[in-house]
């Protein structure tokens, strides 16, 4: 009898601690989600987003079609990146504003007609004061009227996947034709922070001067207070017309999470940076951005066919993180490398070899490019010649860390059978 009151009061503790862990983990979940339900109450639309994965973290009618504003700009900013990037343009070009730039309305740095400043002076007008001028001036000057760069903006938007997203002019004054989604804005902004991180350098920037020294100083100051008031914010950019209210795309980082936060349609600025503020808080007291590869840490080694150097090493493309919940651990994630068993000569450093995936379970969290390291030659017909003579009077094959270098016909052989990569774990 005593066995039986045992296994059943067993049984009963075992059934209160599941019915406890489930009741904290439907809390839990309550208390989340309330959280979400509370985010951006006031803004038309909202999203926030990983900059790293551009995985979401929460949203709100992302996808709704809206008058963003002066957040267009940040077009504007990445086709100007992209430019200096190709070295279209240098930061210390001059550009001249013609008197259709001159002529802009709304936020502007007041340019003359004929005025000359440098493409840095240019960037910092558009970045801190959301010139309007300074935007038309830079549109002309790189594609020689604004129409063109606006045909430019919207390639941009079409190859970065912005499918609800049309732009008519450079800076996001009101036209029935020109809108986009939070959504989209997100996918521009994450565009311009990974690819031009060096950006925040000036949307970080509170206050500065243009044509401090001269007889018509003008005091810039940042409309997105964001990067004075909440540690960690240092970009991107705002935007207000009476049409599309009160909008902003911000960016914060802090340890290696950097998100990015996008709301339009807020009634008031005080509004729009609050509810900026609670969705980087969540953000940042939800998640956290693990590590897992360094950009160019050694993965493997390959053997390269008829090569100046018979070997190689794979490291990774760029740095690989992960977004997790503050709870998660990495303990269950496996790595596996997907790379050919051997390469032909000649290899070019930063050429693509393979990939390692990121694996939790059956699903796929991740994955990054393998590349090679240095460039290999391939090796002149002297030296293969003499590769292959020692070859044969080798009693035995050399290894090479976990692989036998063989001959020269056996390796073609085997080219023959190895098309596809291999995963190695």
């Amino acid at each position: 009898m005593r066995k039986y009151t045992k296994i059943i009061v067993a049984n009963l503790l075992c059934f209160i601690l599941i019915v406890s862990n489930l009741t904290v983990v439907s809390a839990e979940a309550n208390k989340t989600e309330g959280a979400l339900a509370e985010l951006a109450s006031n803004a038309k639309s909202a999203v926030l987003m990983d900059s790293y994965t551009g995985q979401i973290m929460f949203e709100k009618n992302s996808h709704q079609k809206l008058p963003p504003a002066s957040i267009t700009k940040v077009m504007s900013i990445l086709l100007i990146m992209e430019a200096l990037e190709q070295q279209a343009l240098s930061l210390t070009d001059v550009v001249t504003a013609s008197e259709n730039a001159s002529a802009m309305g709304g936020s502007q740095i007041f340019l003359a007609t004929n005025e000359q400043m440098t493409v840095e002076e240019m960037l910092r007008g558009i970045t801190i004061a959301s010139g309007n001028d300074a935007t038309v001036a830079m549109a002309e000057h790189l594609a020689g009227t604004e129409a063109e760069f606006v045909k430019m903006m919207n390639q941009k938007a079409k190859e970065l996947g912005m499918k609800n997203t049309n732009f008519m002019n450079s800076h996001g004054l009101p036209h029935e034709s020109h809108y986009t989604t939070a959504f989209d804005i997100a996918i521009m902004s994450r565009e311009l922070l990974r690819k031009y991180p060096q950006i925040t350098m000036y949307t970080s920037i509170y206050s500065d001067y243009l044509r401090k020294d001269t007889d018509r100083p003008l005091w810039l100051v940042n409309t997105n207070r964001l990067v004075k008031f909440y540690e960690g914010a240092d970009g991107l950019k705002t935007g207000y017309t009476s049409e599309a209210k009160y909008c902003l795309s911000a960016t914060a980082k802090k340890d290696n999470l950097r998100v990015i936060a996008v709301v339009m349609g807020e009634p008031t600025s005080k509004m729009r940076s609050q509810e900026v503020s609670e969705m980087f808080n969540y953000a940042f007291s939800k998640y956290k951005s693990e590590p897992i590869i360094k950009k160019g840490e050694f993965v493997s080694e390959l053997f390269v066919n008829k090569g100046q150097s018979n070997r190689v090493n794979i490291v990774a493309e760029d740095d690989l993180l992960l977004l997790l919940k503050k709870s998660e651990n990495t303990s269950t994630f496996t790595k596996e490398i997907f790379v050919p068993e051997h390469i032909n000569a000649p290899v070019k450093k930063g050429e693509p070899i393979g990939y390692i995936a990121i694996q939790n379970g059956d699903k796929e969290m991740a994955r990054i490019s393998l590349v090679a390291e240095t460039d290999i030659e391939k090796a002149s017909f002297m030296k293969m010649s003499m590769r292959s003579i020692g070859y044969w009077f080798k009693p035995s094959a050399k290894l090479l860390g976990n692989k036998a270098e063989i001959g020269e016909t056996q390796l073609e052989e085997n080219e023959k059978q190895q098309t596809e990569p291999s995963a190695n774990k």
